[in-house]
């Protein structure tokens, strides 16, 4: 079974655009985010993005999940590895 999904870009029928509230761009990013990830989409820019972007992108996702998650936190909602066993 997979351990990700993108449902919320699915059944948001909201404003997708920033600046109007907080509440309107958090949904925004979310979706952003969500549709920025499409394994359609990543086929397509995985080898046009250069190394220097690949970087940047990387490091961007990776301090902001430093900052605001736990490290429990980070294992359990981004590696989704709560269910496997211990070695």
């Amino acid at each position: 079974m997979a351990k990700h999904n993108h449902r919320f870009v699915e059944d948001y029928d909201g404003l997708v655009g920033f600046g109007m509230s907080r509440e309107e761009d958090e949904n925004t990013v979310i979706c952003y985010l969500q549709m920025f990830s499409d394994d359609e989409l990543m086929g397509l820019l995985r080898k046009r993005l250069s190394d220097e972007d690949l970087e940047r992108l990387f490091n961007c996702v990776g301090t902001l999940l430093k900052k605001y998650l736990s490290e429990e936190e980070y294992h359990t909602h981004f590696l989704k590895d709560e269910d496997e066993e211990a070695p």
